[in-house]
Order: C-alpha cells, then sequence, then structure tokens
C-alpha cells in the first residue's frame, strides 16, 4: 500500500532538483556556448587572413587553446544532459580538421644511424645569456649553463636568437666560449652595433662545416630598440648542401624596455594600459606577417634544400606560421612528440620557435630542451638528405 505512495514522491523530488539545473543550462549558457563556438571559428580563420585585412583575427588565433578547452568543457557538459548542443559542439571541433594537429605531434622515430649521417641544427634563443639579470654572477651562472647545454649537444649548426657580444677587452665574455664548442672561428652574424658600450645585439649562426655562401634577408626599417633579422648560409656536408635560414621575427616589446619583464603585467592592467598593449600586439602582428612573406620569397629562389629555424614569436595557429607551412614541412609534427611549448617567459604562448624544412630533407631526432637558462626552450633536429 505504501510502495506506490513512496515512488510518487521520489519522483517529485526528482523533478523539483533537476529544474534549477535546467534553468542553469537555458539561454545563458547556450549564448556562453555560441560564443565559445564562434571564437574558435574564427581561430581557425586566422592562419589564413592578413592580419592587415582584419587586424583582430590574429588574437582569435592566437586564444586558440582556450576557445578549443572551452569547447570541449562544453561538449562534455551538453552531451551529459543529451542536448541537440552537443552536436553543435563536435561539428565546429570537425570544421578544424588538420588544425588541430598543429599543436602536438606522436611521430617520434630515430635511428642511430641517421644521427650519424646527418646535419644536427640547433635554435635557440639566449634571451642576450641573461647579461640583465640585476645579479651579475647569477647572469654569468645562466651564460655558462648556456655554454655546458651547447657543449653536450654538440650542433653541426648553432643559430642563436637575441644573441650578444661585446667587443673585447669585456667582462662578460661569449665568442672564444662559442668558438671552442663549435671548434670553428667562422660565423655569421647580423647585429646592432652600439659603438659607445661596443656592444653588438642580434642573431648568429655557426656552423662546424664550411659556409660557402652567406647573406641576409633586409626587413623594412624598424624601431631602435627592435633587433629582429634574418640570416644564412650555405652549408656543405658529406657533398651535401643545406641552405640554413637563421630567423628572429618581430618582436612585441610590450615594454619600451626590451630586456625588462618584471614591470610589465603591472603596466598593462588599465584600461589605458591594456590598449597600449593591444596596438602593439597588433602592429607586431602585421610585421611578422610581412617579415614572413619576404623571407619565404627569399628561399623559393634557394639553390638547395632550406632549413628555416628560429623565434617567429607566433604560434601554429598564425598567418606567420602559414605562409612558411605552405611550402616547408614542420620538423616538430613530423618527428615530434606531445605540445612542443618552447617559450616559457611571463605570457604564455606554447610553440613559438620552429624548424621548418624542404620536402627534399627527412628529419630524425627533434629534441626540445628541458631545463633552460633563458625564456626559450632549445629545439634541434638532425636533417638527411633524401637519396633517390
Amino acid at each position: 500500500m505504501h510502495f506506490p505512495r513512496t515512488r510518487k514522491i521520489f519522483y517529485f523530488n526528482k523533478a523539483k532538483m533537476s529544474r534549477p539545473l535546467r534553468k542553469l543550462f537555458s539561454a545563458p549558457s547556450k549564448l556562453a556556448t555560441a560564443i565559445t563556438l564562434i571564437g574558435l571559428l574564427l581561430s581557425y580563420l586566422a592562419p589564413f587572413i592578413h592580419p592587415s585585412t582584419i587586424p583582430s583575427l590574429p588574437f582569435f588565433g592566437l586564444s586558440y587553446p582556450i576557445f578549443l578547452f572551452l569547447t570541449l568543457a562544453w561538449l562534455v557538459i551538453w552531451a551529459f544532459w543529451r542536448s541537440k548542443w552537443a552536436i553543435y559542439c563536435l561539428v565546429t571541433l570537425l570544421i578544424g580538421g588538420k588544425l588541430h594537429f598543429r599543436n602536438f605531434s606522436t611521430s617520434a622515430t630515430d635511428n642511430a644511424t641517421q644521427m650519424a649521417t646527418g646535419l644536427k641544427v640547433l635554435s635557440y634563443n639566449v634571451r642576450l645569456f641573461d647579461l640583465f639579470n640585476p645579479s651579475f654572477n647569477d647572469a654569468l651562472s645562466s651564460r655558462n649553463a648556456i655554454f655546458q647545454f651547447l657543449a653536450s649537444e654538440q650542433p653541426d649548426v648553432l643559430c642563436l636568437q637575441e644573441f650578444y657580444r661585446q667587443d673585447k677587452p669585456t667582462r662578460f665574455e661569449i665568442m672564444d666560449s662559442l668558438n671552442r664548442i663549435m671548434q670553428t672561428k667562422d660565423y655569421h652574424e647580423r647585429s646592432a652595433h652600439k659603438r659607445r658600450t661596443k656592444e653588438n645585439y642580434g642573431i648568429a649562426l655557426f656552423s662546424k662545416y664550411p659556409m660557402i655562401a652567406r647573406g641576409d634577408v633586409m626587413f623594412e626599417a624598424q624601431g631602435e630598440q627592435d633587433f629582429n633579422y634574418c640570416i644564412f648560409a650555405d652549408i656543405v656536408k658529406n657533398q651535401d648542401t643545406f641552405r640554413i635560414y637563421n630567423v628572429h621575427l618581430q618582436s612585441i616589446r610590450l615594454n619600451s624596455d626590451p630586456h625588462i619583464e618584471g614591470e610589465e603585467m603591472q603596466t598593462y592592467s588599465s584600461k589605458k594600459g591594456m590598449i597600449a598593449a593591444y596596438r602593439k600586439l597588433r602592429s607586431a602582428f602585421k610585421k611578422r606577417a610581412d617579415q614572413a612573406r619576404r623571407v619565404v620569397e627569399h628561399l623559393k629562389s634557394s639553390p638547395y634544400p632550406v632549413i628555416v629555424c628560429g623565434d617567429f614569436n607566433d604560434t601554429p595557429m598564425s598567418y606567420t606560421y602559414n605562409q612558411f607551412q605552405l611550402i616547408l614541412l614542420d620538423a616538430f609534427r613530423g618527428n615530434g612528440l606531445g605540445l612542443g611549448t618552447t617559450y616559457v617567459g611571463r605570457l604564455p604562448a606554447g610553440r613559438i620557435d620552429y624548424l621548418f624544412y624542404s620536402p627534399t630533407l627527412s628529419v630524425s631526432h627533434y629534441k626540445i630542451q628541458r631545463k633552460t637558462s633563458s625564456d626559450h626552450r632549445a629545439i634541434s633536429c638532425v636533417f638527411h638528405q633524401n637519396k633517390s
């Protein structure tokens, strides 16, 4: 006699409990989901449209990881409630297709023979060897740690961004150590020289093998605090010739002093500061896109297979990355493992350092440095000529 009554009470309580939850996932949640899906769709467009055309679009590409995470979260939530919005989330994810695979890789395969016969290239933004550390002793420790790392890696070709050296006499010695590590005094450099202090800021390319030619790819005029360049060298190993490009594309420079990070977050926390940061980011997106076009046009005329490495200051969901990806292969995607994060500074950026290569080459032993004395991790890979 009491069983039906108990069942009725239980049914009533369940309905009462579910009503506020259903209300929670009504109009506001649908609106939030729609905004997330639109944001993700716009991030898909960022690699294909020049930043000058739609200036705000690169920001969606930069925010791709956030939109992806939110879309996956909404997919789980709506699937739990068996809502058609789960289908909308799934379709939006599927539209991204291969774009999602730009951000992680599961392709690591190596063998010892490839390591011995190939050309090992290492790229590293050394942040001026930590020159501007408030403690000079700490700066020396960071510099020495970088030297020890390079000596342990023994690359055939070394490409450094945010390179620094001072003409002798100097308390902060660089060149003698690098020449000793690379076992050569032959290198190519492009830098800005400060006459008063005899300091040089720029990029450098060292090789254990002969450079038969070298040159620069000229960018448009920059500010006096911008040390962004592109250099190249033709290098011969075992009768194989490679053209190596070392690239450092436009930096963001949120702070007027490129060596100061500590105050950046406070400086740009106000509304006025955020507007200024937005304008600097927008300008940097455009400059990098134009610089990338110049490099790509130059490498198209190379008589040899090319390897392009360096600090691109842009993520895989950017127009800059896409210009290189259209004609070259990404070594991380061909032989990397995991998410491939290379930038470890204050502002999260993920993977912004790359090694691209011609389709006539193959790769092995892709590696990302684990512990770094810079705000970037070094990346390295072994390249081989495909024999017909």
